[in-house]
């Protein structure tokens, strides 16, 4: 397999009033494409910033810092490029949703296929988008859902809506933060079935958790702790 994003020795200090907090301490990661990797920690030891600089939604504070993504550096994209990565080669899910709670659920699903758009554009994609998004939300079982409001869902669904909007971009890489933590036992299941079909349909996982049991659904557990990964504790799952 080839690496589709490689991640070398990053560091990411925040500043709290006149306290510096270092977050991440020389992290170093590569993954493979069709890969699912589970990023396991304790709160506080820099998953959530690691998966936030993979995604270029924040950036390393070192310039000894490096991420490459199908093997071009994230640091040497202009503007228009690193926004196209976050839009169409990066799906993200958070623990929280995010859904626009004035928009339906097709609305929302198809929402970053219109990013960028112009009129002509968006008078050519729609449809196409459209078609998408509802056979993405029947594969999730919400067929009957597409016209309603995040309001009128459960906390699965709006889940299930959160990772078909990621992947409306047919987007290659997935970047999942703690997407069960704010779910029952039994939904965190189905959603983590729902992320296991489309890894064995050839998507690229990273997601981080601090539950083992999560964590061994992937391919590779990856331990972070106070901001570096543990060689010493890193374990292949090979019962998958």
């Amino acid at each position: 397999m080839s690496k589709l994003i490689q991640a070398h020795n990053l560091h990411k200090t925040y500043q709290l009033g006149r306290v510096e907090v270092p977050v991440l301490r020389g992290v170093s990661l590569d993954v493979e494409a069709a890969e699912w990797v589970a990023i396991l920690g304790a709160s506080g030891s820099g998953k959530s910033t690691l998966l936030h600089l993979l995604g270029a939604l924040d950036h390393p504070d070192s310039n000894e810092s490096s991420i490459s993504y199908e093997g071009s550096l994230l640091s040497s994209m202009r503007p228009g490029a690193l926004n196209n990565y976050r839009n169409k080669s990066v799906g993200f899910v958070f623990q929280f949703y995010h859904l626009l709670p004035e928009l339906t659920v097709l609305e929302n699903t198809i929402l970053p296929g219109l990013v960028g758009l112009n009129r002509l554009q968006y008078l050519r994609r729609i449809g196409e988008l459209r078609d998408r998004g509802a056979e993405l939300l029947d594969a999730f079982g919400l067929s009957h859902r597409l016209s309603h409001r995040p309001r009128e869902l459960s906390g699965g669904e709006r889940q299930r809506v959160a990772i078909a909007r990621a992947l409306i971009n047919k987007a290659p890489l997935l970047l999942a933060d703690e997407p069960t933590g704010n779910l029952d036992r039994q939904t965190g299941e189905e959603i983590l079935e729902l992320l296991k079909a489309q890894h064995r349909a050839g998507l690229t996982i990273v997601m981080v958790t601090h539950d083992l049991t999560i964590a061994e659904q992937a391919d590779r557990i990856v331990r972070l702790e106070d901001g570096v990964i543990e060689p010493a504790k890193e374990s292949h799952n090979i019962s998958r």
